[in-house]
């Protein structure tokens, strides 16, 4: 999980993800490193925000590079 997420963050900062989704940066930190785990209702919005299944970030081990590269950053 913490490969995907940081790599589906690339270089927009935490601060501005987190601001999105409606958390703290402390909590999408404590969530990418994963010392925290979402809920299903942030796990869901996370996924909707970078665009990808809720399963390839949260529930599988994933190719990360396959991911990144269907990533499409919000407008």
């Amino acid at each position: 999980m913490r490969k995907a997420l940081i790599s589906l963050r690339k270089k927009t900062s935490r601060q501005v993800v987190a601001n999105d989704l409606g958390i703290s940066r402390q909590m999408l930190g404590a969530i990418e490193r994963g010392d925290r785990t979402p809920s299903l209702d942030l796990a869901n919005r996370i996924a909707k925000y970078y665009g990808v299944p809720i399963e390839d970030i949260f529930f599988n081990d994933i190719d990360t590079k396959r991911v990144c590269s269907t990533h499409k950053q919000p407008t």
